[in-house]
């Protein structure tokens, strides 16, 4: 009578055991199942668009004189966004041209100088000839006692006078040549002080062309209001301050900037694809592609890194931007600058049951082995 009670017992307690390891198998199957399925996709909804942009300014203070476009207006490449007051521009091109233009002057006045010091040197040497030759005349006499001490004191002093501005004129055709860079047969145009004014007027011009300002790229215009007509622009500080310049963005130069985990990253790749979901337009989806992974984490470039070394570190997983590149279409919806995106990477990796055998075997032994021993402590 008691071993039947005892054995009714038993009955349920053995049902439940096996009830309860079926559904830890069928959890654990299904776990797996679903562990192998994933691990595929990576998805982050810290993604933002990014059009290329610029604060478009120049390299040349002056006084703005007009301001060609509006808020909101649609550009092509070169198109003028604004000019400044190009008189003091144009004064300094002048000058700088009058300058170069009193430079050829100059060096084609030493040229003709250095000719004609060559005619004087050529007449110099004969009347140096016409010299030697009375001074030898009579040195020929006073040898014979046929001339004069004084004859041949001044044939002599003759020859030295003539023979100085020989030298002189020499030395003076030396100086010109100097002038001319030391190479006649070289133009104009290659000598040191032409090329410098020639570089004075390339510049006074170029920053006469910088007095206006074109459009670098095609796009829309923004941030005009900061800019107006008689502002005094300073090429220094103007795009830094955003009241000498206009903003520009591309329409067409568009990505995606997304900022994924580390531990996601473990089988990413460039080239991956990538489906993109504007926060904006839901139910519409972008194709893209992986385009580059950054060699650092953000917070590698922050102002204010981290300081690990401190006692109160913690740990925290860290943040690697991603360049995600994807095609604008003529119908696609106005995207904007900064506008928040979700984006699913696929990265093609399936997982295998062997990575899967060393995590979830020990847990099931661990339950069979604990049941176990609740059976035996109930028999």
């Amino acid at each position: 009578m008691t071993d039947a009670k005892q054995s009714q017992t038993r009955k349920p307690t053995s049902r439940g055991q096996i009830f309860m390891l079926a559904s830890i198998l069928v959890v654990g199957v299904l776990s797996a199942y679903a562990w192998i399925q994933g691990g595929r996709i990576i998805s982050t909804e810290n993604a933002y668009i990014r059009f290329a942009k610029l604060m478009v300014s120049t390299d040349v203070s002056g006084l703005v004189s007009s301001v060609e476009v509006k808020e909101g207006q649609k550009v092509k490449a070169g198109d003028v966004l604004f000019r400044l007051d190009p008189h003091s521009f144009q004064s300094a091109l002048s000058a700088a041209e009058a300058q170069l233009e009193q430079i050829k002057l100059n060096l084609e006045s030493a040229r003709q100088d250095y000719e004609r010091v060559q005619f004087d040197i050529a007449a110099q040497k004969a009347l140096l000839s016409q010299a030697q030759a009375a001074f030898d005349r009579a040195q020929t006499l006073m040898r014979t006692d046929n001339g004069t001490k004084a004859s041949f004191d001044q044939a002599f002093f003759t020859l030295a006078a003539e023979e100085q501005k020989l030298q002189s004129l020499q030395k003076q055709a030396q100086s010109a040549l100097t002038r001319l860079g030391g190479d006649l047969s070289r133009s104009l145009q290659q000598h040191p002080q032409y090329l410098q004014i020639k570089a004075q007027v390339d510049e006074a011009r170029r920053q006469l062309d910088h007095s206006i300002v074109h459009a670098p790229f095609a796009g829309t215009v923004t941030g005009v209001e900061t800019l107006q007509p008689g502002t005094y622009l300073v090429s220094q500080t103007a795009a830094l301050t955003n009241t000498g310049a206009v903003g520009l963005i591309s329409n067409e130069r568009a990505w995606i900037e997304a900022n994924l985990k580390e531990t996601d990253l473990t089988h990413a790749e460039i080239g991956n694809r990538v489906k993109i979901s504007v926060d904006a337009f839901p139910g519409q989806v972008w194709e893209g592609q992986l385009q580059s992974i950054a060699p650092a984490t953000g917070s590698e470039f922050s102002v204010l890194p981290a300081q690990n070394a401190s006692g109160n570190w913690v740990k925290v997983v860290q943040r690697v931007p991603v360049h995600i590149a994807f095609d604008l279409k003529p119908n696609d919806p106005p995207l904007r600058s900064g506008m928040s995106v979700s984006v699913e990477i696929d990265t093609g990796h399936q997982r295998h049951w062997s990575e899967l055998w060393p995590n979830w075997l020990p847990a099931l032994d661990s339950v069979v082995k604990e049941s176990m021993a609740k059976d035996s402590s109930a028999k």
